[in-house]
C-alpha cells in the first residue's frame, strides 16, 4: 500500500522520512483561499480541517495507484484569536513578528487521511492537533535578517521550528512535530482508524 502525501511542504515530507515512511508526494492545487471563504465564521479548528480535507479529496482524484493511504495537513498560527497562515511578503513576515516577538501563539494543524483499496475509496478519519508556541524576543536586525531569508514567507505563522527559525522559539507546549507541520502521534491514530499499521509501513 503506498503512502501519499499531499503537500509540497519539505519539512511534512522530511519528518516523515526521519519517521521511517517514504511517501509519494503530490500536490493538490488547492485553492486555500477559496475554501475559507466558503465557510462561514469558522473556529480554527473548522478551518485547518476543512482545508486538510480538501486537499485530501483533490488528491484522491490524481492517485493512479489501485491500493493507497493519502495524508493531507494543512497548518495554521492562532495569535491573539486570529488565524494567520503563510505571510507571502516580507512586510507581512516583519508585521507578524513584530506581534509574535516575546510572547505565544497556539499552531493548529487538520490531519486527513483516506484509504483507497483497489481503485475505491473506501475509509478516512480527520482530526485536529493544538500547540502553544512560546516565542523569543528577537531584535529588529534579528527579524529583518530572517525574513530576507525568504524562509518565513512559505511557512504558516511566519517560523519553522526546524529550521531558521528555531532560533527564535524558545519553546513548545505539546506536539512539536504538528508545529513542523503534520503531527506524528495524532498520524499513527488516524492511520490505525483507517486500517494502516504505521510500523507496517516503515521501510
Amino acid at each position: 500500500m503506498r503512502l501519499v502525501l499531499a503537500s509540497q511542504s519539505p519539512a511534512r515530507l522530511a519528518v516523515l522520512r526521519s519517521a521511517g515512511l517514504d511517501p509519494a508526494v503530490v500536490v493538490s492545487g488547492v485553492d486555500e483561499d477559496a475554501v475559507a471563504a466558503a465557510l462561514t465564521d469558522p473556529e480554527p479548528a473548522e478551518l485547518v480541517l476543512a482545508l486538510a480535507k480538501a486537499k485530501a479529496n483533490a488528491v484522491v482524484e490524481m492517485v493512479s495507484e489501485p491500493d493507497a493511504v493519502i495524508v493531507a495537513c494543512d497548518s495554521m498560527l492562532s495569535i491573539g484569536g486570529e488565524m494567520v497562515g503563510k505571510p507571502a511578503t516580507a512586510e507581512v513576515a516583519k508585521q507578524r513578528w513584530a506581534r509574535m516577538a516575546g510572547g505565544s501563539g497556539v499552531l493548529l494543524t487538520g490531519h486527513t487521511v483516506v484509504r483507497i483499496d483497489g481503485g475505491q475509496r473506501t475509509k478516512e478519519a480527520s482530526g485536529t492537533r493544538s500547540t502553544t508556541v512560546h516565542f523569543a524576543n528577537p531584535t529588529q536586525a534579528e527579524i529583518d535578517a530572517y525574513v530576507a531569508t525568504g524562509e518565513p514567507l512559505h511557512v504558516a505563522g511566519a517560523f519553522t521550528l526546524d529550521a531558521l527559525g528555531g532560533w527564535f522559539v524558545e519553546g513548545v507546549e505539546g506536539d512539536p512535530s504538528s508545529v513542523i507541520g503534520i503531527s506524528l502521534p495524532l498520524l499513527r491514530q488516524l492511520l490505525a482508524e483507517v486500517g494502516v499499521s504505521v510500523t507496517e509501513m516503515w521501510k
